[in-house]
């Protein structure tokens, strides 16, 4: 056990959940390259089920704080969850199929997501989309809100994400809710939907649990973080918050891009 390493990745995956609950965000797209680059676990069954059982932790730590001050609508995740469920069970499904071309086709379509984040998130710094804070349509549109969230429960699964950057756009266009509200909704949303993923891949995907060490500290890391982080964090500035996630995915979207050329050359 390499403990150096451990308090090392302890550090960033507090920080993550801390930084980014504010958000509804579940840190998933950070978690798993902390793992894999840090702490050097390969592409594969026990990385998934760690980073989603991480993004699990902050959803609940963040949840639950936004659930006691009234900022999550359970309506509308009660419809969320027609879709992200089946849509969770069948990404885990997808990613068992994969078997050794995990590695290449998780870092490829984590690419091309990095890449739509990447964009989003630099036209929400121009203010492009700075009418956040009042939906596009008032009323529920629940067939919407259905196909949405599949689409978020198929990305958690197989790409082992909250996929809060999809539940949110959809429940403030067409789940009618104000911005801080349809933040709390998609942190209600994954935390039934992580737990299904997880299950989900523990069922159908082979490998050994990670140590002890990492199991039980890891998971208290980012729940403290992302306790804090829902209540202290939101007098961050979101601009600020917004600037280092771009240069954090971005930094990603080159490894995984430097990554995947060895498969060509």
């Amino acid at each position: 056990m390499d403990w150096m390493m451990l308090g090392i990745v302890l550090v960033l995956v507090f920080t993550v959940g801390f930084v980014f609950a504010p958000l509804g965000l579940g840190g998933g797209m950070l978690f798993v390259p902390i793992l894999h680059y840090i702490a050097g676990w390969p592409i594969g069954g026990e990385l998934i089920l760690t980073s989603l059982m991480l993004t699990g932790v902050v959803s609940w730590g963040s949840g639950l704080v936004h659930r006691r001050e009234s900022l999550m609508d359970e309506s509308i995740v009660k419809i969320a969850l027609r879709g992200a469920i089946p849509g969770a069970v069948l990404g885990a499904i997808i990613v068992s199929l994969l078997d050794d071309k995990l590695d290449f086709t998780f870092k490829l379509v984590t690419m091309f997501v990095v890449g739509w984040a990447n964009y989003k998130t630099w036209k929400k710094m121009r203010g492009e989309s700075s009418r956040i804070s009042e939906p596009m349509h008032t009323e529920l549109r629940e067939g919407w809100v259905t196909a949405g969230a599949g689409m978020g429960g198929l990305a958690c699964s197989s790409m082992a994400i909250g996929a809060g950057a999809i539940y949110i756009p959809v429940f403030h266009e067409y789940g009618g809710l104000r911005a801080r509200k349809a933040i709390g909704t998609s942190l209600g949303t994954m935390m039934f939907v992580v737990p299904t993923a997880i299950l989900s891949h523990a069922i159908l995907l082979q490998g050994q649990l990670p140590d002890w060490a990492w199991l039980v500290s890891l998971p208290l890391a980012v729940f403290a973080g992302a306790n804090s982080g829902a209540k202290f964090g939101m007098r961050f500035d979101d601009g600020v918050i917004l600037k280092c996630f771009l240069v954090l995915i971005s930094i990603i979207f080159i490894r995984y891009g430097i990554d995947l050329s060895s498969y060509i050359v």
